[in-house]
């Protein structure tokens, strides 16, 4: 950091006879905020024209490109003061496969106006994310009371997965003949 004329912070201290720390203590207050309100400002422009996908090190790069230097550290304190953290997208895991060659049934569930409970029940499989891997729910949900009536959980999206959950909501609940099944129809 250069002073007055070219000369170093030290060498001004040296002929003024005055240490560096008490030159920083004496340091005018003002500047500093107004640097402060320059940077936070650059750095909300740069995460708001980004969408917020910017994260503090693409951010201090993107500063150092306009001519800031700034410490990265710096620049996540005040991106985390300023609540402007960079937002990650999540993965989207397909789990439906519609592309097959089986017999595909008509849906029944959109004819039917239900009164009670085990009339129609819902399937899904939707995916959870772990942190090494992603493990697949298969869901049975009674249309009408909106509970859940039977579950399983699997590595694979393998077709044992939807059957156990049946089995096992066949087993919670015991529906009456004329229960409906309604899925989205994949492979599964």
């Amino acid at each position: 950091m250069s002073g007055q004329g070219g000369l170093r912070i030290e060498r001004m201290c040296q002929l003024a006879q005055v240490s560096r720390g008490g030159f920083y203590r004496s340091w005018p207050e003002a500047q500093p905020v107004e640097e402060e309100m320059m940077v936070r400002a650059e750095i909300q422009q740069i995460a708001l024209a980004h969408r917020r996908r910017y994260g503090y090190r693409r951010i201090t790069a993107e500063l150092h490109r306009r001519g800031l230097l700034v410490n990265h550290k710096r620049v996540a304190r005040l991106m985390r003061e300023d609540n402007l953290l960079a937002i990650q997208p999540r993965a989207f895991v397909v789990t439906t496969d519609a592309q097959h060659d089986l017999e595909v049934y008509l849906n029944l569930a959109r004819r039917l106006t239900l009164t009670g409970i085990n009339q129609l029940w819902v399937a899904d499989i939707t995916y959870i994310r772990l942190k090494g891997e992603f493990v697949y729910l298969a869901v049975m949900r009674d249309a009408y009371s909106r509970k859940v009536v039977g579950w399983a959980l699997d590595r694979t999206l393998a077709a044992r997965l939807p059957i156990a959950a049946l089995e096992h909501a066949i087993a919670e609940r015991h529906p009456p003949p004329g229960l409906v099944h309604h899925s989205d129809r994949g492979v599964q």
